[in-house]
């Protein structure tokens, strides 16, 4: 039986070390975890997400996922509105839905097109 979720990878365009530690480790909070020495030569990075991983791999030929997506799970509403809102001053603009009753949601794109979901819940 499965227990949890371990991590999720999302990929990225070779190069796109930069740009994932600007956009995951820096605007979202989260910090890098280093990657086994046998992957390091891949390319890409890990960032932790409170108990699990979010990793970032490089594929060549890339594309993109605009539908597939992780969801990142904020500590608040309040944490999730400064989060937008350092990410709208960034560049990276997000789109809210308010879809789903009892909780707050919106969308937003990675550097390299990856679609995120972020949510919190709705109280506060």
């Amino acid at each position: 039986m499965i227990a949890g979720v371990d991590h999720v990878q999302v990929a990225a365009p070779p190069g796109c070390e930069p740009a994932a530690r600007a956009f995951y480790g820096e605007l979202h909070g989260m910090p890098e975890l280093e990657k086994p020495e046998s992957l390091r030569d891949r390319g890409g990075c890990w960032f932790a997400a409170g108990g699990q991983q979010l990793h970032v791999g490089v594929l060549q030929p890339f594309t993109p996922s605009v539908k597939a997506h992780p969801a990142l799970a904020a500590a608040s509403p309040e944490a999730l509105r400064e989060l937008a809102w350092k990410l709208e001053s960034a560049g990276h603009p997000p789109e809210w839905d308010g879809s789903k009753p009892g909780r707050l949601r919106c969308y937003v794109a990675d550097p390299f097109g990856n679609r995120l979901e972020l949510i919190a819940p709705a109280g506060g």
